[in-house]
């Protein structure tokens, strides 16, 4: 198949894939020689699932895999910290998502360039999809969509943050407002397809289960696992992107050499070498890539690599635990900033900086950090996304809020 007709399948795909109550659709568009070891996977249907409240995620969830060394694709929210550290959330959940989900799917495929595989299920699958229509796109209605923070507020608690930090309770905190619409009617699907097309992503997805939906076009990885080898790449460091050449070269120059986007960088990746360290062969933690620039449809990104020899005495699901959640959403120190982020921040932010997947059979794993990502549940008809940065002492609160609606702004253009 050539390209416009792989892009016309996975549409098709997934077209059909939603359908089930649990689905998960991962696509790197076109990414997979740089981030992954496919293309696009596509899991439908649900063999066996997991369903786990803070308390005994992990453990249940390794307990799952130790009795099903099949795929699984799942989810694990923001909140698993509080079984990880003694935190607690108080705030409403509009949302309701279960704070760990993983399911068998009956069936898989897969695509790696111009091959399309059925890796589980029925074999004349691809042929039936590819008998479907090509979807057609359901305009959306009118959302009211409002933020939970106005912006004295938010420019307050930025102010109060920075106070943290210059008596040295923090260095660095990742700081994040809800918009939100309620009553809202979206078609999922048409929602997703506008999504990626506007920010095609390495690790963006669909994932379904039942009337819960996380439509993401995040470009960022949290921890994979290849062999005995885990990777890290966590994201500190944006810049918008012009339609100028010559402009768009020297925005992508200036943030290579930004010593504030660096700062708040390398901090982060000192924190993920220190998460890893927990579940390293001593001696083998290592940065692959400082500073790395990655270009992608609307902005440049300075992204980091780290990585590590898994240790044989650690068990896979253990090496997620002790690195979750990801650096590039809490800060430095991990624990002091989760704490406060649960203080200054007005939402839950259940599947949000939270994570979404597969494990394969033999162990390895990719997941996902879930920013720029559209979350519903259709049943209460709550939609919601979140956008925030990294705050550190020289951060400007007006500057700040002003990317929060430029990050806001590419997602709401997306709903109208």
């Amino acid at each position: 198949m050539i390209l416009q007709q792989i892009d016309t399948f996975k549409q098709k795909a997934l077209q059909y894939a939603s359908t089930f109550e649990a689905c998960c659709f991962l696509d790197s568009h076109h990414y997979e020689d740089k981030y992954g070891k496919y293309d696009c996977l596509i899991a439908f249907g649900s063999e066996k699932e997991l369903t786990a409240s803070v308390g005994n995620a992990f453990s249940s969830l390794k307990t799952f895999t130790k009795e099903n060394k099949e795929w699984m694709f799942g989810l694990l929210t923001y909140d698993l910290k509080n079984e990880i550290e003694d935190l607690q959330h108080t705030k409403e959940d509009l949302l309701q998502f279960p704070d760990l989900y993983f399911f068998v799917p009956k069936n898989l495929i897969s695509i790696k360039g111009n091959n399309i595989q059925v890796i589980k299920g029925k074999t004349d699958i691809i042929d039936e999809i590819l008998n479907l229509p090509v979807p057609s796109k359901v305009p959306n209605k009118v959302l009211d969509i409002k933020s939970k923070l106005v912006k004295a507020e938010y420019l307050c608690s930025i102010d109060k943050i920075r106070q943290h930090i210059k008596r040295g309770d923090i260095y660095e905190m990742n700081f994040c407002q809800e918009f939100f619409a309620e009553n809202a009617i979206i078609d999922p699907l048409t929602t997703y397809y506008h999504l990626t097309k506007i920010s095609p992503t390495p690790f963006s997805g669909f994932f379904k289960i039942r009337n819960k939906y996380i439509l993401s076009a995040t470009p960022e990885r949290f921890l994979s696992k290849s062999g005995n080898i885990l990777t890290s790449q966590p994201i500190k460091g944006t810049a918008k992107r012009s339609d100028n050449q010559a402009e768009d070269l020297s925005i992508k120059t200036d943030l290579k050499n930004n010593k504030k986007e660096q700062a708040e960088n390398v901090m982060i990746v000192d924190l993920v070498r220190n998460d890893l360290t927990k579940s390293a062969t001593k001696g083998s933690v290592k940065v692959d890539e400082l500073f790395g620039i990655y270009t992608f449809p609307q902005v440049h990104q300075m992204i980091s690599s780290i990585s590590c020899e898994l240790s044989s005495e650690v068990h896979f699901v253990d090496a997620i635990k002790n690195t979750f959640p990801m650096g590039s959403m809490t800060g430095a120190p991990k624990l002091r900033a989760m704490q406060l982020i649960d203080q200054y921040e007005r939402s839950k932010r259940g599947a949000y900086s939270g994570s979404f997947g597969y494990i394969s059979p033999d162990g390895d794993f990719d997941f996902n950090v879930i920013i720029r990502s559209i979350l519903y549940n259709s049943t209460t008809k709550y939609l919601s996304f979140q956008v925030g940065g990294a705050i550190t002492y020289q951060s400007d609160a007006e500057k700040e809020y002003e990317e929060c609606l430029l990050k806001a702004s590419a997602i709401m253009s997306v709903l109208s």
